[in-house]
């Protein structure tokens, strides 16, 4: 695909630096491509440099972590004003939180007879590339493997790190409401990421949806990488009974991944593509 708004570098949870994922979307024919590291805008500035030397077009994106239903939600902001008041305290709160989340998690595994987590998971994120931001969870469980505490990442998420785990720390995120609101006064274009990854039954996954409308979001990720067809399928009817946009990314972190940058499923035809509305962009169709 020539486009790809979703993806991720050593500003958050990626493997690679800004420059270098920038270096390999190029190489993989994306012409157009939003940076939407978690909760951070640290990684836009390189990455927007080695984009402008190829050539390529980088629109300023970011992935934002909010509440709704008592579950982790998350949404992308496209195209906004990096300088935007609201945002830019949104993302200093965001910043802290994240740091308080790892202090955390490294406190829990110490007291499970694995002290250090913390420094170590950060010196992991460092070897990667540097980065102001705290370490995530991925990170930790590189950590966990390298100390031989488990053997895999995989393991790593299986035991501590997954969803209900020791490890994931809940933090007290901003409402969906209020997220959306701070990303339309940066003058955002919205989509809700990964609808499908959430643990929602049919009904749930459609009340969400009916929210974030009426916050002001604009479109719904209806692909991400490599999903099951059949999530791409349902979802495209969701965005056609709701009258949304739609977006479409790898999600890449790094290389062996899920996904490859700038490779996912095909968007329904009919769907209206979120990237023809950014301002100043051309029209540009995924192929």
């Amino acid at each position: 695909m020539n486009v790809d708004l979703h993806c991720h570098s050593t500003a958050s949870d990626g493997a690679l630096a800004p420059a270098a994922l920038v270096a390999r979307a190029f190489e993989k024919g994306v012409r157009v491509l939003a940076l939407t590291d978690h909760d951070t805008l640290e990684g836009l500035d390189e990455a927007r440099s080695a984009a402008t030397a190829l050539g390529m077009q980088l629109v300023n994106g970011v992935e934002l972590s909010c509440t709704w239903g008592g579950a982790t939600i998350h949404v992308l902001g496209y195209g906004f004003d990096v300088n935007a008041a609201p945002l830019v305290e949104a993302i200093a709160k965001l910043h802290d939180g994240r740091w308080l989340r790892s202090e955390e998690i490294s406190r829990k595994l110490a007291l499970k007879g694995m002290p250090g987590a913390l420094d170590g998971a950060r010196a992991i994120q460092q070897e990667l590339g540097d980065s102001g931001n705290a370490p995530a969870r991925p990170h930790f469980a590189d950590w966990m493997v390298r100390e031989g505490f488990v053997k895999d990442r995989a393991e790593a998420f299986r035991k501590w790190l997954g969803a209900g785990k020791l490890g994931d720390v809940k933090q007290h995120w901003p409402t969906l409401e209020d997220t959306v609101e701070t990303l339309r006064a940066a003058g955002a274009w919205i989509s809700l990421a990964h609808p499908w990854h959430y643990d929602f039954t049919r009904s749930k996954r459609r009340r969400l949806i009916a929210d974030y409308i009426q916050a002001g979001g604009h479109a719904i990720e209806v692909v991400n990488g490599h999903q099951p067809a059949e999530q791409v399928g349902s979802l495209a009817i969701l965005a056609r009974e709701f009258g949304l946009l739609v977006s479409a990314g790898s999600d890449f972190h790094g290389p062996g991944g899920w996904s490859e940058i700038g490779e996912y499923r095909p968007l329904p035809e009919d769907l209206p593509p979120l990237w023809c509305r950014f301002k100043h962009d051309p029209i540009i169709t995924a192929v």
